[in-house]
């Protein structure tokens, strides 16, 4: 059984959200299934977006959920699970990305996982990492990875 599907997506994946919206909708629009769509920020990452979306932060805390919810590429993928008549909700993260996708899977109990990535050189993964791949290795729940060539 199918409940939820984890959407994550990060500040790479602007230029691959029709990639990734095709790809949950393969799989959540069958099972009627709710997509939580997650935007994973890294520290530095998150003050950065407040900055530019003129946050509030002066006030004691700034909810992710709601920086999540103002940008671009959720709104991009709100628009077109909308169009599909599939449910779904938004949810924001900060902390380093493998780890906080995976946390929000396990905190929603994700029966699927999308990740969006592109193709790395084995040294390049060695250098950077990869945040597909850890999820793939430490999600709770299957993961779909969506390739997307530069």
């Amino acid at each position: 059984m199918l409940d939820t599907v984890l959407l994550a997506v990060g500040p790479g994946d602007a230029d691959r959200s029709d990639q990734l919206a095709e790809a949950v909708l393969e799989v959540a629009k069958p099972a009627d299934a709710t997509v939580v769509l997650a935007h994973v920020f890294t520290s530095n990452e998150y003050d950065e977006v407040l900055d530019r979306l003129e946050f509030d932060t002066d006030a004691d805390t700034v909810d992710p959920d709601a920086v999540a919810a103002r940008h671009s590429t959720i709104h991009d993928l709100e628009s077109v699970l909308e169009e599909h008549g599939v449910d779904y909700e938004v949810q924001g993260g900060v902390g380093e990305h493998g780890p906080t996708i995976v946390d929000l899977a396990a905190s929603t109990e994700a029966d699927r996982v999308i990740v969006g990535g592109r193709r790395r050189s084995p040294t390049g993964k060695a250098v950077f990492g990869s945040t597909a791949q850890e999820v793939m290795l430490s999600a709770p729940c299957p993961v779909t990875f969506v390739r997307h060539d530069e």
